[in-house]
């Protein structure tokens, strides 16, 4: 319409210091799909704990003991008994050859030791309440938890087809994964936009903090925060994985603890190193090498 005609010929009539605009490329909508479905990916991830923790909650309340007859939590087996039954009171007032049902396994999956006469021994002394609203909730919350797993499988399957598309350098850093980069690039975006790497560790909001105020300058300082949250969490996400895979930030981790640092400060330092290192990768598509890290 009129009003968009010129608004369009006002921005590209005045200087760009005064009102700035970008040209959009080809690549740019690449990466904006792959924005979109890593950070849906965060945003499921943190609706499935949620989720969780309520499970957990009503677990607690109807069988409490529950927990402890598995090494981990939210198996198949694990599932299959909160869907079917839901409570201690269910399981141990049901045909044993029900229980059983549950444990049926199809696939090559982990065997648990765990066995249904074991179940319902301990369903018939388990000190959880009787309640039908839990219940209800339990079979609820499973089939919820469920459901975003199997939209977080199909979300990283075509995650996985842009990262192999990309084919980024930055893949070859021990303890990135092909979510993990797909991510860091989408929220990055184009690399030839920064000219140094002081600006990505800004852009992810993991720079110190400065704090003046009159006389007083402080010296400890936290991280500023800014910036891409998205990529600020899947950085502390994979820093871990990287310190363990790689003996000079295992090194450089331990420098800082041995100076006084805490473990997250210590973490933030190994962060900001990995984007100097990203930086690099991205600006020379070179493939990492451990041995030329100082």
């Amino acid at each position: 319409d009129k009003l968009d005609t010129i608004n369009i010929c006002d921005v590209l009539d005045t200087p760009e210091r005064k009102k700035q605009y970008r040209i959009s490329k080809v690549n740019s909508f690449d990466l904006y799909e792959q924005k979109q479905l890593t950070r849906h990916h965060h945003n499921l991830k943190e609706e499935e704990n949620v989720y969780k923790n309520r499970l957990q909650k009503c677990i607690d309340i109807v069988f409490p003991e529950f927990n402890k007859l598995f090494n981990s939590k939210y198996g198949t087996v694990y599932m299959n008994i909160l869907k079917t039954f839901g409570s201690a009171e269910n399981v141990a007032n049901t045909d044993i050859r029900t229980i059983r049902k549950c444990f049926e396994i199809e696939g090559r999956g982990n065997r648990i030791s765990l066995t249904p006469e074991r179940l319902k021994e301990c369903a018939r002394s388990s000190i959880g309440i009787s309640s039908s609203a839990e219940v209800i909730q339990i079979k609820h919350l499973t089939a919820q938890i469920e459901l975003i797993e199997e939209q977080l499988t199909e979300i990283d399957k075509k995650i996985e087809e842009f990262s192999i598309q990309n084919n980024s350098p930055i893949l070859s850093i021990p303890g990135i994964s092909h979510f993990s980069g797909t991510s860091i690039l989408a929220e990055l975006g184009d690399i030839s936009n920064y000219s140094k790497p002081s600006q990505i560790i800004k852009f992810a909001g993991v720079a110190p903090l400065h704090y003046e105020s009159s006389q007083f300058n402080a010296q400890h300082t936290s991280i500023t925060k800014k910036g891409s949250k998205y990529l600020r969490k899947t950085l502390y996400q994979i820093i871990l994985p990287v310190i363990r895979h790689n003996q000079v930030f295992y090194k450089y981790y331990q420098l800082k603890i041995s100076q006084g640092k805490g473990h997250r400060c210590a973490q933030g330092h190994c962060v900001r190193k990995l984007l100097r290192i990203i930086y690099h990768l991205l600006k020379t598509n070179q493939q990492f090498d451990p041995q030329l890290l100082r």
